[in-house]
């Protein structure tokens, strides 16, 4: 993957000095509220090779997001294919992130996600990119909203990863930002 930079970030594949960084992310019950589960070490190493590998064979993924000033890795931010038929069909580009809470509120998610949506449409040339999250996890919706992503309560769904165990994470909303969408609101920012 080539290095992204935005005013005060890197976003780069994953290097082995993330790896604590990694595991607290995915293991963290403030960070992971909206999930079902916390990731053991072995289950976050496990991820962390496998988004590591993404990043590496397709150029982009769910990569480590940096601050240039500092060198510290925050946490991810990126795109990835997504698989979730039949409510979103496979090999659709979702983006996504996840930040340590101590980063939270600092627009580092909204900055690196517009970067990721330019690559998007510009050097992958998607057409659509999409975003979903627990109906009640103001805090990404609100994230989807900045970005110019539009609700649409008709692809709304039952997360079918996320257990029984677990019914009030199940519904999750959907956003999603066309590439017309974006070109209009660039032109309207201008």
């Amino acid at each position: 993957m080539k290095e992204i930079r935005t005013q005060r970030l890197i976003l780069r594949n994953w290097e082995e000095r993330d790896r604590a960084l990694f595991h607290r992310i995915n293991s963290d019950d403030q960070v992971m509220e909206f999930f079902g589960m916390r990731r053991s070490r072995a289950e976050s190493d496990a991820l962390f090779d496998k988004l590591r590998g993404n990043v590496e064979r397709d150029g982009f993924g769910f990569a480590a997001a940096e601050i240039a000033d500092t060198g510290e890795c925050i946490g991810f931010v990126g795109l990835l294919h997504t698989d979730l038929e039949p409510f979103i069909p496979k090999g659709t580009l979702e983006i996504g992130w996840r930040l340590a809470p101590e980063f939270w509120g600092k627009g580092y998610v909204t900055e690196a996600a517009e970067a990721w949506l330019a690559f998007a449409f510009e050097t992958i040339g998607d057409d659509e990119v999409v975003s979903f999250a627990v109906w009640n996890n103001h805090r990404s919706t609100a994230v989807m909203q900045r970005l110019g992503m539009q609700a649409d309560p008709s692809r709304d769904f039952d997360h079918p990863r996320v257990p029984d165990t677990h019914p009030e994470l199940k519904r999750h909303v959907f956003y999603s930002l066309s590439r017309s969408q974006r070109q209009v609101r660039k032109k309207a920012a201008n």
